[in-house]
C-alpha cells in the first residue's frame, strides 16, 4: 500500500474515530435545544480547560509559529503565545459579569442586542459570523495542506473527510457532544506535541545540535529584544485578543461551566497551557534553519523537519495529531456559529418551537461546512480575510464591552466609537498585496492599523461616556434587562438580575 493510500486511511479512520465518540456521547439522552446551544452548568475545571484549550488550538499552530519563529525569532512566537492566552484571561474576568447580568444568556450578540439596540447589534453580528466563518475556512484548508504535505493526499478529500465528520457529531449532539470530544482531543494533543519534538531532540542529538547552527547563524532569532519579533508579537497580542474575544464558541463555554469559580479556573488553566505548546510548535522553526531546510516555504518548516528527521511511523503521528487539531476547533466554530444564528433566531421568530428551532440549529452546522469545503479544495490562503476580520474587531472590542460596566453608554456610541475605530484603523491597513494603499506616514503596518483601530474607539468611548456623565442627559442603562428579556429557550421566565454594582 503506498503512502497516499496509508494516509487516506489513517485519516478517514482518525476522523470516524472522533465522529463516533462525539455521537456515543449524547447517545440516549434527550438533548434540548439549551442543552444543544450552550449545555449550561455542566461543565466542571478540568473539562473546561480542556474543551477551552482544545478549541482554541487547531491546525494553525503547525504551520504558524514556525514560520514565525523563521523571521521573528523566539521574541515573535512568544507574542504568539500570549496573543492565544490572552483572549482566555479575558474571559476569565468578563466571563463572570456577563453570567451574573445575563444568567439566562446564549451569546454576545444576544447581549449587545438587549444594551445596544439593533445597529449595534447588527454590525456586531456581522464581525462575528464573518470572522468565525473565515476562521473555519482557515482550519480546513490547513488540514488539507497538512495531510497533502504528509500524505499526498488531494485537498478536496481531506477537506471533504473531516468536515463530514465533524458536521456529524456537531450537528447531532452541538455543544455537549463537542466538550466530550474537546475533552479526549486534548489528552491526544498534548502527548502527541511533546513526542514530536522530544523524537525530534533526540534523533538530531539533543538540543545543542539542533539549535547550535541557527543560534550561530541567526542569533537574533534567540534574542527577546529582537526589534521585528516584538513589533509582530505585540500585533498578534492586539489582533488576537480582539478576535477571540467575539469567538462565539468561547462565550457558549462561559455558560457551559458549573459557576463563576469554575469559569475563572477552566479559562485561566487554558490559557497557562496554551503558551508552552505554541512555544514547542515555533521551535521547530529555528530547528529547520539549523538543519537547512529552511529554503522551501516557511509554512511548512515543522513538516519539512518531521520528514526529514523523524521515522516513518511517528510521521503518522503528525497526521493523527493534525486531525485531532483540526476537529476539535472545527466543532467550537460550527457551534458557535449555528448558535449564534438560532440564539437570534428564537428571539425574531418567538412561533417557533424549540424543536423546530433545534433542527434549523442542526441544518445551519451541515450547512455551514458546503463552502468551507469548496473554499479548503482550492488551497488559497485565506490570510488576508482574517486580518481584516481581526481589524474589524480591534475596532469594536472595547466599546462592546465596555457597556458591561456602565449604565450611561448608549448604543449610538458604541456604534460611533466602533466605525471611527475601524476607518481610522483601514487608513494604516495594507493592501491586498500588504503594501500601503494611502502615502501617509506608517501606513501598511498591521501594527498602527490594530493600534489605532483599538485606540480611537477607546478614546472615542470614553469621550462620548464623559460627555453624557457632564450632561446628565443620558438615562442609566437598567442592567436588570439583560436578565429580565433574555430567556432560557423553551422557558418563560428567568432568574433574577445580580446587582451589577457598576453606576457610572
Amino acid at each position: 500500500m503506498d503512502v497516499g493510500s496509508i494516509g487516506i486511511w489513517l485519516m478517514a479512520f482518525s476522523a470516524a474515530f472522533f465522529a463516533w465518540l462525539g455521537i456515543r456521547a449524547v447517545r440516549g439522552h434527550r438533548l434540548t435545544l439549551e442543552d444543544h446551544l450552550v449545555c449550561r452548568n455542566t461543565a466542571g475545571s478540568g473539562t473546561g480547560a480542556a474543551t477551552v484549550a482544545a478549541s482554541v488550538i487547531g491546525a494553525w499552530v503547525l504551520f504558524s509559529p514556525a514560520e514565525t519563529a523563521m523571521w521573528a525569532g523566539l521574541a515573535g512566537v512568544a507574542g504568539y503565545a500570549l496573543g492565544q492566552a490572552a483572549p482566555l484571561f479575558g474571559f476569565a474576568w468578563l466571563g463572570p459579569r456577563l453570567r451574573r447580568l445575563m444568567p439566562s444568556g446564549h451569546s454576545l450578540a444576544e447581549y449587545v442586542h438587549h444594551r445596544y439596540g439593533r445597529p449595534m447589534h447588527l454590525l456586531t453580528l456581522i464581525i462575528m459570523v464573518f470572522y468565525m466563518f473565515v476562521f473555519l475556512a482557515a482550519e480546513l484548508t490547513a488540514i488539507a495542506q497538512a495531510i497533502r504535505l504528509v500524505a499526498d493526499v488531494p485537498l478536496f478529500w481531506t477537506a471533504l473527510v473531516v468536515a463530514v465528520a465533524t458536521v456529524a457529531y456537531t450537528s447531532y449532539g452541538g455543544l455537549r457532544a463537542s466538550i466530550f470530544t474537546d475533552r479526549i482531543q486534548f489528552m491526544l494533543i498534548v502527548p502527541l506535541l511533546l513526542c514530536l519534538v522530544i523524537g525530534t531532540f533526540v534523533v538530531l542529538g539533543g538540543t545543542g545540535p539542533a539549535l547550535d547552527t541557527a543560534r550561530q547563524e541567526t542569533p537574533h532569532l534567540f534574542s527577546f529584544t529582537h526589534l521585528a519579533g516584538v513589533e509582530f508579537g505585540i500585533t498578534l497580542v492586539i489582533a488576537i485578543l480582539a478576535a477571540n474575544m467575539f469567538h462565539q464558541g468561547f462565550w457558549q463555554r462561559v455558560y457551559a461551566c458549573r459557576d463563576e469559580r469554575t469559569l475563572r479556573r477552566a479559562y485561566g488553566l487554558a490559557g497557562l497551557m496554551v503558551i508552552p505548546m505554541v512555544m514547542i510548535a515555533g521551535v521547530f522553526g529555528l530547528v529547520a534553519i539549523s538543519s537547512g531546510l529552511a529554503d522551501g516555504s516557511a509554512s511548512v518548516a515543522l513538516f519539512a523537519v518531521i520528514i526529514d528527521t523523524l521515522p516513518g511511523w511517528m510521521i503518522w503521528l503528525v497526521l493523527v495529531l493534525a486531525i485531532a487539531l483540526v476537529m476539535s476547533s472545527m466543532d467550537t466554530l460550527l457551534n458557535g456559529i449555528a448558535s449564534t444564528v438560532t440564539s437570534d433566531l428564537a428571539r425574531i421568530r418567538p412561533d417557533w418551537t424549540a424543536a423546530r428551532l433545534l433542527r434549523f440549529t442542526r441544518w445551519t452546522t451541515a450547512l455551514l461546512a458546503i463552502p468551507a469545503i469548496g473554499i479548503a479544495a482550492q488551497g488559497h490562503s485565506v490570510l488576508y480575510l482574517f486580518l481584516v476580520a481581526d481589524l474589524a474587531c480591534a475596532g469594536a472590542l472595547f466599546p462592546v464591552f465596555y457597556g458591561l460596566f456602565v449604565r450611561r453608554f448608549t448604543g449610538t456610541g458604541a456604534m460611533v466609537s466602533t466605525v471611527i475605530g475601524i476607518l481610522v484603523g483601514t487608513l494604516y491597513f495594507p493592501a491586498p498585496d500588504f503594501t500601503p494603499w494611502l502615502n501617509i506616514p506608517f501606513a501598511g503596518s498591521f501594527l498602527i492599523s490594530f493600534a489605532a483601530a483599538l485606540l480611537v474607539s477607546t478614546l472615542v468611548a470614553l469621550g462620548w461616556h464623559g460627555v453624557a456623565i457632564w450632561a446628565k442627559r443620558t438615562p442609566c442603562f437598567d442592567f436588570t434587562i439583560l436578565a429580565e428579556r433574555v430567556l432560557l429557550l423553551g422557558e418563560k421566565s428567568n432568574p433574577p438580575a445580580i446587582d451589577g454594582r457598576i453606576s457610572l
